[in-house]
């Protein structure tokens, strides 16, 4: 039976897995990005998340932080007997803030949990989920559900990725480790946020570097096509035509 409560750092690189048991992380101090089930947030101090069981989470501590963390299994006591009803708090991923009551408990759940003789941990946890629950049934479920404050992306931090990386395939997965998120939620942020897919931007800056190269006039197109991160001089003229409407080999013309 996992019924524990600790206080812990979260590590400052990426990290992520999945586990048996369920989770709640809720900020004491500094601030953490998560990513449950592609639902991110950030867990300030006094907000948190709720982590089902078996359930993929991406997180990273943002600088110094310190956060309450409570692993629950379905034995644990404050999820069986009078208590059953707790786990459909768990029945999907969640964030949440906390009011003046329960930020008040809080600090008692944290100074007791400490004591050599204290409170057992399935009262202490029990009390806290009814409150969560209630007020998710009440009156705020849409406050409890998804405080989620997203950051944009660093676009400039991606171009500049980008450009030191064109002699190379660049995948989804670079980009989307680069800001600590999964591809799919990487994508679909960034598609949000810019109108383009991850494709069509690493394309873009491709082709504007060969554009950017064909004018200086310093290589040959298969230099340019290779400097560029193409695969071929052909794939390179076929892109290009797409992009501007006629073939690199008309651009070097005309600068003639």
């Amino acid at each position: 039976m996992i019924d524990s409560i600790r206080q812990t750092p979260l590590d400052t690189t990426v990290n992520h897995h999945q586990h048996n048991h369920h989770q709640i992380v809720i900020g004491l101090t500094g601030y953490a990005e998560f990513e449950i089930a592609q639902q991110s947030g950030i867990i300030a101090p006094l907000t948190g998340c709720l982590v089902p069981a078996n359930v993929e989470h991406y997180y990273q501590g943002l600088g110094e932080n310190r956060q309450l963390i409570i692993d629950l299994d379905d034995e644990a006591e404050s999820l069986t007997g009078a208590h059953r009803p707790l786990r459909r708090l768990f029945d999907r991923p969640g964030y949440f803030s906390l009011d003046d009551t329960l930020t008040h408990y809080l600090q008692f759940l944290v100074q007791e949990s400490t004591r050599p003789h204290h409170t057992p941990n399935g009262l202490l946890v029990a009390t806290l989920l009814s409150a969560l629950q209630t007020r998710i049934d009440t009156r705020q479920p849409q406050d409890m559900r998804s405080p989620r404050r997203i950051r944009a992306l660093d676009i400039a931090r991606l171009e500049r990725y980008v450009q030191a990386h064109l002699h190379r395939r660049i995948q989804v997965a670079d980009l989307a480790r680069l800001v600590c998120l999964s591809e799919a939620h990487f994508s679909a942020r960034f598609r949000e946020q810019t109108g383009l897919t991850p494709y069509q931007f690493v394309l873009r800056q491709r082709l504007s570097t060969a554009r950017g190269l064909i004018v200086a006039n310093e290589l040959d197109l298969a230099g340019v096509a290779e400097r560029a991160g193409f695969a071929s001089q052909s794939a390179l003229s076929h892109a290009f035509r797409r992009h501007y409407g006629h073939p690199p080999i008309a651009l070097r013309e005309s600068l003639r």
